[in-house]
């Protein structure tokens, strides 16, 4: 089985999955300049997620997605275990929304510019004023039940674990009192992990628990922090919970 995988993997899925993010990047683009950017900038990609999925035969199981109202607006935080947590989240979070990147994801050819065009939020955290732009942006985006979806670690985890995460999702919570939904993927290390070149067929699950609300007063940023964390932390196997060693494995 194995064998045949290889063959497929590299001789059907891959192409038809470089045709298919071409296409959805330049209908999300043109579809978002010309129509609708909360439409064009989820929908296409929704479908281009749940497509890949398919191709590369990758399962997702979602539980608890009766915590969230799609007319409400929060701030998913989740871990970062692998490439596939991108499908997993457009295709199977079941709610619209802006994700918070990096601005060095601006450059991929035909995608960064469809995310450009989306109105995803970029991040240079180099630069005072860009962050004060950040801010900006994450208010107008956070209405009429759009959301913010960000990656606290900052990057993919080296060993399926938890890398320490930066505190700027959660001060945007505690800016804008908007209620804080961490999300759990577990799997999707074992389908394609950072250091991986291809994909192995299985089972990923999202899970989505309670939001935690911020509150009038609002929470404290680390308060807020270690509460997601453990949140996270409580629906992943127990070979991924802890912290990262912030190494590639042997």
């Amino acid at each position: 089985m194995k064998v045949l995988y290889f063959f497929y993997h590299w001789l059907i899925a891959v192409p038809i999955f470089v045709v298919l993010t071409m296409l959805t990047a330049i209908t999300t683009s043109i579809g978002s300049i010309l129509i609708s950017y909360d439409f064009f900038g989820y929908w296409p990609p929704h479908y281009w997620s749940k497509l890949t999925c398919w191709i590369f035969l990758i399962r997702v199981k979602v539980k608890g997605k009766e915590n969230i109202d799609k007319k409400t607006s929060y701030i998913f935080v989740s871990n970062h275990q692998g490439a596939f947590d991108i499908f997993t989240i457009y295709g199977f979070l079941g709610h619209n929304f802006k994700w918070l990147m990096k601005k060095s994801l601006e450059k991929i050819f035909l995608v960064g510019a469809a995310c450009r065009n989306a109105h995803h939020i970029f991040v240079d955290d180099s630069k005072i004023a860009a962050i004060k732009e950040t801010i900006s942006q994450a208010e107008d985006t956070l209405k009429d039940g759009m959301s913010l979806v960000i990656f606290p670690e900052g990057s993919r985890s080296w060993d399926g674990k938890m890398i320490p995460f930066k505190r700027g999702a959660f001060m945007l919570a505690a800016e804008f009192n908007r209620p804080v939904v961490p999300v759990t993927i577990e799997g999707s290390y074992s389908r394609l992990p950072r250091f991986g070149k291809q994909v192995s067929p299985g089972l990923i699950t999202l899970t989505i628990h309670k939001p935690i609300n911020p509150g009038p007063k609002g929470l404290n940023t680390k308060q807020l922090m270690a509460q997601c964390r453990e949140d996270i932390e409580s629906a992943l196997k127990e070979e991924n919970k802890g912290i990262s060693s912030g190494e590639r494995p042997k």
